[in-house]
């Protein structure tokens, strides 16, 4: 296999990484969410954590933007680097950014899922703990080879 079919390998690798997650996350979510109490409590724990990550993001951004020209500034000046080092930090931070949204909206889910497969049975309750994780894993894992193989991609051809 020569060096160009390899720039190929990463990114689907991390697509193949993604659709897994999200087939564990579609069968974690129609696992049963336990009683209507246990769903109100749920929706205010996944609520709770929607808004606090929102404004968590909020943040971020402005303090991506700044890292980022800052990187892309100092790098200018350089003989071997450019500004294409911001865009890679940015493309960096997007990815982090929705692997930590994906895990969160299925720690969630899991979570009050994990509680109602409890009632029934150990093997069901850490079934659903673990697919949570690894969703988590996963995304972080195919966001990152997805975003660094499609840099890779788009840098070998400039």
């Amino acid at each position: 296999m020569d060096f160009s079919m390899m720039l190929y390998v990463a990114p689907a690798a991390g697509v193949l990484a993604l659709i897994y997650a999200f087939i564990k996350a579609t069968s974690i979510n129609k696992a049963d969410a336990g009683t209507d109490k246990m769903k109100e409590i749920g929706g205010h724990i996944r609520e709770g954590a929607m808004a606090f990550l929102g404004r968590e993001y909020k943040v971020l951004a402005i303090f991506v933007v700044i890292v980022a020209i800052a990187l892309a500034v100092a790098n200018n000046s350089m003989e071997q680097s450019s500004w294409l080092v911001g865009v890679s930090f940015v493309v960096g931070a997007i990815c982090s950014g929705l692997a930590g949204f994906f895990g969160m909206r299925v720690a969630t889910a899991a979570n009050i899922r994990t509680t109602a497969a409890a009632r029934n049975s150990l093997n069901e309750a850490l079934g659903i703990a673990f697919g949570g994780g690894a969703v988590m894993g996963m995304s972080v894992v195919g966001l990152a080879t997805l975003g660094l193989g499609a840099l890779l991609l788009v840098y070998t051809n400039i």
